[in-house]
């Protein structure tokens, strides 16, 4: 097992925070310091025990790293990463754990680094919480771990984090880039969408003098629970994957409408198959992963 002895942090939040936890509790990283623009999160992670140091000046904090995790906002990614190159030292690794992956890994490859490695990540692992305080050690236990790998990527420095991920108890999956931004889409940006777009709505509808969410229950509860989501995170993975999402949102709507459809025909047999349909598929499949 790999041990990195110096390792930086960019964005010591939920995603970050955990992984420095769990990853310090077994072992493969040896120091952590924590890098941000401002000082107050940071300084939270390390009085939490997160990071054992900080630092707000971003070629200070990567000097001298074998390793560097961004966990920030997926805009964000590349100017990090070329804003750092020039501080980091023969043969360090950069990793991120970014919901979109395509125009990432795209990018790097045309970068043309020399002797210091990029390997794309995403852990399918999170909460609606955020910040370094919402951060625990077994938030990747049992979870799947996309890495993205390039015809440029290093073999080494790949089986340097699959290692890192596989330690701390993620099942590593590789995935081509554009394969990954297309299921994501799905699965986890569309599901996002519907969540704030839901509640907004719902808002928008409350107009009597007795909230509509009075009489809610755990089921909105349940389907929303994801629209307290960091919303300048969704803001970038939604524009960063478009493209993808905005085919995917479409295709949604044709379903939704023929549910709506069902409905206004008053066909029970086929709207009891769709539901009957859609219930088999939750308790089948989704339930199990």
């Amino acid at each position: 097992m790999t041990v990195f002895k110096k390792v930086a942090i960019i964005g010591v939040g939920l995603i970050g925070g955990s992984l420095a936890l769990a990853a310090r509790e077994i072992g493969v990283f040896n120091y952590i310091i924590g890098i941000g623009r401002t000082p107050n999160n940071i300084q939270k992670a390390k009085a939490l025990g997160v990071i054992d140091d900080y630092s707000v000046d971003l070629a200070q904090g990567v000097n001298d790293a074998d390793l560097v995790i961004i966990a920030t906002p997926v805009c964000t990614i590349i100017p990090l990463i070329e804003e750092m190159l020039p501080y980091l030292k023969k043969g360090a690794i950069i990793t991120d754990v970014g919901s979109v992956k395509e125009k990432i890994i795209n990018r790097v490859d045309r970068l043309n680094l020399s002797e210091i490695y990029f390997v794309g990540g995403h852990p399918i692992a999170g909460t609606e919480k955020s910040g370094a305080e919402a951060a625990f050690a077994g938030l990747f236990k049992g979870k799947k771990c996309c890495l993205t790998p390039s015809k440029q990527t290093n073999a080494a420095a790949l089986k340097k984090i699959t290692d890192l991920w596989t330690a701390v108890g993620s099942e590593v999956i590789l995935m081509e880039s554009t394969a990954h931004d297309r299921t994501l889409g799905a699965v986890s940006h569309l599901p996002h969408v519907i969540a704030f777009s839901l509640v907004n709505f719902l808002k928008n509808m409350d107009q009597s003098s007795k909230s509509i969410f009075d009489f809610s229950a755990g089921g909105l509860k349940d389907i929303t629970r994801i629209a307290a989501s960091h919303p300048v995170m969704w803001h970038d993975i939604t524009l960063m994957n478009r493209t993808q999402l905005v085919d995917i949102i479409e295709s949604y709507q044709e379903e939704l409408n023929s549910f709506k459809n069902l409905i206004r025909m008053k066909d029970s047999n086929r709207l009891v198959k769709k539901m009957e349909e859609a219930r088999n598929t939750q308790r089948n499949i989704i339930q199990k992963t």
